[in-house]
């Protein structure tokens, strides 16, 4: 099955490396210089941030949807990256070293299917979740923290 796993977009980030911690704080957001690798997963570039880059931490909508399936988490977001642009198949490392739960929605926004996979298998897991007809685009998460990693459409 083909599949696309979808980056979320860099410009509603751009502006944050220009606040003051006040007016990080005031939006909720904590700003981080990573420690460990990995550790820091960002949704822009899909790749861990190094030691010694800079984080956001944030709170972030995954699924706007207007159901029961509406979500929001903690993310974080490195400085200044763009939009990781993935080939058709590819599954980014930030993922395949993670357990991950997959969550399977359909074109009303409702959760028709979950999987929880190791994220060497990955790609497998989305495949199969893929071929049940009422799958429209797949949710990734984290399964430790939970958190929204990113969305996987049909390619």
């Amino acid at each position: 099955m083909s599949f696309r796993i979808r980056a979320l977009p860099a410009a509603p980030f751009a502006g944050l490396s220009g606040l003051d911690e006040a007016a990080l704080s005031a939006r909720l957001i904590k700003r981080l210089v990573v420690d460990t690798h990995p550790g820091y997963p960002c949704r822009v570039s899909l790749a861990d941030a190094r030691p010694g880059e800079t984080v956001h931490l944030l709170h972030y909508t995954h699924q706007e949807a207007e159901t029961p399936f509406r979500a929001s988490h903690a993310i974080y977001v490195r400085d200044g990256v763009a939009s990781a642009d993935l080939p058709q198949g590819e599954v980014p490392d930030m993922i395949r070293r993670r357990i991950i739960s997959l969550r399977a929605f359909d074109a009303d926004d409702m959760m028709v299917n979950a999987e929880v996979a190791d994220g060497i298998d990955v790609a497998a897991c989305i495949g199969t979740l893929f071929r049940h007809p009422s799958t429209d685009y797949i949710h990734l998460h984290f399964a430790k923290q939970g958190c929204f990693a990113a969305r996987v459409d049909r390619a």
